[in-house]
């Protein structure tokens, strides 16, 4: 029996028949003879992008690595494996994802398709890892793309979303493992950001900057940095950060809750697949019953954009758990926020009451509009479809390489005919 609503028992889906198929050859059958069809993966998203009115797939059966290739440092997995799974697999080969986001309880192919991304300066989306996929088109056959292959097409496949087929494989480029550890210091003036935003970000691998938005200030920066494989003990660490003051014990970035579920910090060397997320594998991630929503700006916009959201904070504060602020590298991916763009996401993780979450994200997303905000594919947002179509370049490609995928539109949903296909069909 399936449940029918998502993770945070925000959204109920609507379709009346659940499958989950065993192999590849299934997915084929039951595509083929369906109407209309989408793929369910963690359910980790907060609106309808992976709703449809007649059936779902679990591909929680496909989990599996296929292959891992040495010479060409890629790694073939099933689409339905989470990366915490993944993670565990590459580190004990030898290797490691070049990023992961904040939960490892996510699958590989779910987080591609939204363009989910973990932070750092010279880190890419999770789906800018991605060479190759393979995907089960309307009709039952499959598709394949690859960044070897002349048409470019991968760049429009990779964040998909949800719209091609069911994707089955995907291969991923990976890396030599290494090494990491996590500081955290508590408040940062908003202030240090206007001369020292650059800095602050370059200062770590991967860095996060955590509010409640009840103050012009940053309550935790999460510094985490790559180490040397060699190194066992904790480090000598600067005690003060751009004037935030190191923790002198574990924290967890919502105000009130203890850290025993977030990633191990105090400077504790570990692998890198148990210190770039924020959550630990086994234990329940973030606060549990909650919304969200998050908007990517230009990076160069950030600080101003900041500011407009601190004048705002009382209309915030009361409605939210915790805000966190990344940064994230350009790509090349046509539906990923990060398009030809380097930029900052602003992550907003409500408390769950939607209508007056509602009432506030109009004018969370009327003062980022002039820094061309887009929002997070899988969260909750206002912004009317037409402004979010103009956001991005190349949607037209995209929209014929759905049609090409999918002629009759069995892999579309009333989230896709609203933001993505317009009149196309």
């Amino acid at each position: 029996m399936m449940n029918n609503r998502n993770w945070a028992g925000n959204y109920t889906y609507s379709a009346s028949n659940y499958h989950v198929p065993l192999n590849v050859e299934e997915i084929q059958e039951l595509v083929a003879r369906s109407n209309q069809i989408k793929v369910l993966g963690t359910r980790h998203s907060f609106n309808g992008i992976a709703d449809s009115t007649e059936s779902l797939i679990s591909l929680q059966n496909l989990n599996r690595v296929i292959a891992l290739d040495r010479t060409h440092n890629k790694v073939t997995v099933e689409a339905g494996i989470h990366y915490g799974e993944l993670g565990q697999f590459l580190h004990a080969n030898g290797y490691a994802l070049h990023n992961l986001a904040s939960l490892p309880h996510i699958t590989v192919a779910g987080a591609c398709a939204t363009a989910t991304h973990g932070s750092g300066d010279r880190n890419g989306n999770l789906a800018t890892a991605v060479h190759a996929m393979e995907v089960v088109k309307a009709d039952g056959s499959i598709a394949v793309f690859s960044r070897d292959h002349q048409d470019g097409l991968l760049a429009g496949a990779a964040v998909g979303l949800g719209g091609l087929g069911v994707v089955t494989t995907i291969t991923l480029d990976i890396v030599p493992s290494f090494q990491m550890n996590q500081y955290v210091y508590d408040n940062l003036s908003l202030k240090e950001l206007e001369a020292q935003f650059d800095d602050i970000f370059s200062s770590g691998y991967s860095v996060s900057l955590f509010t409640n938005w009840q103050e012009a200030m940053f309550n935790q920066v999460w510094v985490k940095r790559r180490v040397e494989e060699s190194a066992s003990v904790i480090e000598q660490v600067e005690s003060v950060f751009f004037g935030a003051k190191l923790a002198d014990m574990p924290r967890h970035p919502v105000p009130g809750h203890t850290a025993e579920n977030c990633s191990e910090q105090m400077g504790i060397p570990g692998p890198w697949h148990e210190r770039m997320p924020h959550f630990r594998m086994d234990f329940t991630p973030s606060a549990g019953e909650e919304l969200q929503s998050e908007y990517y700006v230009p990076r160069q916009h950030a600080y101003e954009a900041l500011c407009a959201l601190d004048r705002i904070k009382e209309h915030i504060s009361p409605l939210l758990y915790v805000s966190e602020v990344r940064t994230i590298d350009e790509d090349d991916l046509w539906m990923s926020p990060c398009y030809r763009q380097a930029s900052v996401a602003f992550h907003f993780t409500w408390k769950p009451n939607w209508e007056a979450v509602r009432r506030v994200l109009p004018m969370i997303e009327q003062l980022l509009e002039p820094f061309e905000a887009r929002p997070h594919w899988a969260k909750l947002f206002t912004m009317p479809p037409a402004r979010v179509q103009s956001l991005y370049a190349k949607l037209p490609e995209f929209q014929q390489l759905l049609l090409q995928c999918d002629p009759q539109g069995k892999f579309h949903n009333d989230y896709l005919r609203t933001y993505i296909m317009g009149d196309q069909r």
